[in-house]
């Protein structure tokens, strides 16, 4: 790629000889602003996390592109694809929930996901994590079982923020205990930083929607509710 976009589409600094891609920067930066953003239960959060799920795409397919990891992630790469998907459905469902509560409305109300929640979570989990493992293995991507768990986990837990799901910061906190390593492995570093920086955000998250759980007027828990019972 030449000209200006190429510029900055290959931009890079270099922090203790370990040269960074902007994107990747830029992308984690975009990602935490989105997640505090969700902790305040703002609408924003899902456009601004879908700019760092794009540019985030790019980065780990390191051997597509070229970067300078030079390793493919597939499992990183593709729950950008899912985040994007889901992160617009989130998005249109925070719009009608504030609409339907009214002016200062939250965009959500938390809730726990419940014994019907918890087992759909589990199942698609635990079934999900074992079929992309076994798929990202035959693609050679870097840390197959890890990688697939990041991608599932991450899958369910946008899912379960769209749902307003107390559990999804928990399901957080699982993908950054398996991310963390990953990604120093593969030399993301920045990102791996940034999930560091995660785990703070969603423990914070956690307790806040916890807090505020069952908040609101009936007619805000029943949109927020949606398809449940």
């Amino acid at each position: 790629m030449t000209g200006p976009l190429g510029w900055l589409f290959d931009a890079q600094l270099v922090i203790a000889g370990q040269a960074v891609l902007w994107r990747e920067v830029i992308g984690n930066l975009f990602g935490l602003a989105s997640a505090l953003g969700g902790m305040r239960r703002r609408v924003w959060a899902w456009p601004v996390g879908i700019v760092g799920n794009v540019l985030l795409f790019t980065v780990f397919l390191g051997g597509v592109f070229h970067t300078p990891q030079d390793r493919d992630l597939y499992g990183q790469a593709g729950r950008q694809v899912f985040f994007v998907a889901v992160a617009v459905y989130g998005w249109v469902r925070w719009r009608q929930t504030r609409r339907t509560g009214g002016e200062g409305a939250p965009a959500v109300v938390p809730r726990w996901a419940g014994v019907r929640g918890w087992i759909q979570l589990a199942t698609i989990g635990v079934v999900g994590t074992v079929v992309f493992a076994l798929v990202f293995r035959a693609l050679g991507s870097w840390g197959p079982w890890a990688d697939a768990w990041i991608f599932v986990g991450s899958f369910l837990a946008t899912y379960g923020m769209a749902r307003g799901w107390i559990e999804f910061w928990l399901i957080w906190i699982a993908v950054d205990a398996v991310g963390v390593p990953l990604l120093l492995s593969a030399g993301y570093y920045p990102s791996a930083v940034l999930y560091l920086v995660y785990a703070g955000v969603v423990s914070t998250g956690f307790v806040v929607w916890w807090r505020a759980r069952g908040e609101g007027t009936p007619q805000q828990v029943t949109a927020a509710a949606g398809v449940d019972g």
